[in-house]
């Protein structure tokens, strides 16, 4: 199985904190919170990892390698200060590495606590461009974006008025498994794009396939998110 991890931003709302490290670098516990993320992905079955770096990238590359110490193949594209967002990202890693015919996409400051195995194959299954994995969220860890009518996720929006709103009540997880295709297709080169708005479309379109999850995200793009993983990292063991 192969990952995309998208680690290009500027964390601004970790500032100071960010003007020296990447976000995908915060110390949590005496580690990089990297070295959490590759080892859950490892343990998942995954073995090839593509990293989308731009803002002080260059430290993850000093710090993962090539990915041997969690036993993975580890590769960069690098957009350096010129960021395309996070779908030119991917555009940018299609025109420049390999991509799977189909695979994982995750952010580089999210830690997500399920089997990714069983994701893949519902993406198989449904015979779609997009798979979107969704939390129950009611509003509780971030404003709700999500209408999923299984299987599909029939809006994804984070940009709705109140009265569409009020009718989401999950929201994005975090892990999505994008074809080769799609990417192809559906995202322009050499233009700033953001991944949101490319599966809002697919949602529009009933393009987009969904994944139902029960254990909450965590991340480390906020102190508050910093302080909770932290204490998951304590009661887990990790």
């Amino acid at each position: 199985m192969q990952s995309v991890i998208l680690a290009g931003g500027l964390g601004t709302r970790l500032y100071p904190i960010t003007h020296q490290i990447p976000k995908a670098l915060v110390p949590i516990r005496g580690k990089p919170f990297a070295a959490y993320q590759l080892a859950w992905l490892a343990r998942q079955g995954v073995e090839d990892v593509v990293y989308c770096i731009g803002h002080k990238g260059e430290q993850i590359v000093d710090v993962v390698g090539d990915g041997s110490a969690w036993g993975l193949r580890v590769r960069y594209v690098s957009e350096g200060d010129d960021l395309k967002g996070t779908g030119g990202a991917l555009r940018l890693a299609l025109e420049t590495t390999h991509l799977d015919g189909a695979f994982f996409v995750l952010y580089g400051d999210s830690f997500l606590p399920i089997a990714y195995a069983p994701v893949l194959a519902r993406y198989a299954d449904a015979a779609k461009p997009a798979l979107m994995t969704v939390l129950r969220n009611e509003n509780r860890w971030d404003r709700s974006n999500v209408v999923y009518t299984p299987p599909l996720v029939s809006l994804y929006d984070k940009k709705c008025d109140e009265a569409t709103r009020r009718k989401m009540t999950h929201i994005d997880y975090g892990l999505q498994v994008l074809s080769r295709t799609l990417v192809a297709e559906r995202i322009p080169g050499s233009t700033v794009v953001d991944l949101a708005d490319v599966l809002h479309r697919l949602s529009r379109e009933g393009e987009l396939a969904a994944y139902e999850v029960t254990e909450r995200f965590y991340e480390v793009g906020s102190m508050a998110g910093i302080e909770d993983f932290s204490r998951y990292v304590d009661q887990a063991g990790l």
